[in-house]
């Protein structure tokens, strides 16, 4: 295995052409440590866990998802605009290019999650979901509708503190991530974005409640996580599928 591209808080590269864009806004990060040959097994062949010193993480992740435009058109107001909670894992290939692994994605419209499904072959689910900021919190809610396992759920609510004026290694580590490892046709492929360097508040993490990293085929958190934060939100945009190799997928 190559060693991994180094941790760059900036996108490496620019998309001229990006297949979709959209802004990810109110993202909330609670992640917490695994040993890597714990998750090794749920990852895409031609990739493994990607480790900071040693240990490698799960993270669940909330956030509203705004309006999504395809091929540079503007994006779309309510179809493209909804709550989003995913379970993530982070990998790294043959080429070194660190990634993210996708065990499941919670998305309030059913078109979107139909579409991600279908085109992008993504675990999208449909759910019941609902972001509310009051006093100073912001709770995330996810009630799973279908696939199943139904009724699985998660419920989050945090803090933001000041913001992170110099972030560490390990929360680069944890956000800067420069695109998506999956499984397209039978194949490896990896999925680049791009966005501005994201800003980031340290959170306190006032509740959560969740099944979703067990019903990702996950170990349950047995303890407190070890990082929680918060952001305003970036725009994104996102390339179309390459190979482990960087020859386009179809």
């Amino acid at each position: 295995m190559t060693t991994p591209e180094p941790l760059t808080p900036d996108a490496p590269g620019v998309l001229h052409r990006p297949l979709l864009t959209q802004q990810w806004l109110d993202l909330c990060f609670v992640h917490w440590a695994v040993e890597p040959d714990a998750v090794a097994g749920l990852l895409p062949a031609g990739t493994v866990p990607d480790t900071f010193d040693g240990v490698t993480y799960v993270g669940l992740v909330a956030f509203r998802m705004h309006r999504v435009g395809w091929l540079g058109l503007p994006g779309v107001p309510y179809l493209g605009s909804f709550p989003e909670t995913n379970v993530r894992l982070y990998s790294v290939d043959g080429q070194g290019r660190r990634g993210v692994v996708f065990r499941s994605l919670d998305a309030s419209r059913l078109l979107p999650a139909a579409m991600g499904r279908l085109a992008f072959r993504l675990p999208y689910v449909w759910s019941r979901m609902r972001v509310e900021a009051t006093g100073g919190t912001i709770a995330y809610t996810s009630t799973r509708r279908a696939p199943g396992p139904r009724g699985a759920y998660s419920r989050i609510t945090v803090r933001p503190g000041e913001r992170v004026g110099d972030p560490t290694e390990l929360e680069h580590f944890l956000t800067a991530r420069w695109g998506l490892h999956h499984t397209l046709l039978g194949r490896t492929s990896y999925l680049r974005n791009d966005h501005p360097r994201w800003p980031l508040h340290r959170a306190e993490l006032l509740g959560c409640e969740e099944n979703l990293i067990e019903a990702a085929g996950l170990p349950a958190p047995r303890e407190a996580p070890v990082s929680v934060l918060y952001s305003p939100g970036v725009p994104v945009r996102l390339g179309g599928p390459s190979r482990p190799n960087g020859t386009p997928a179809p």
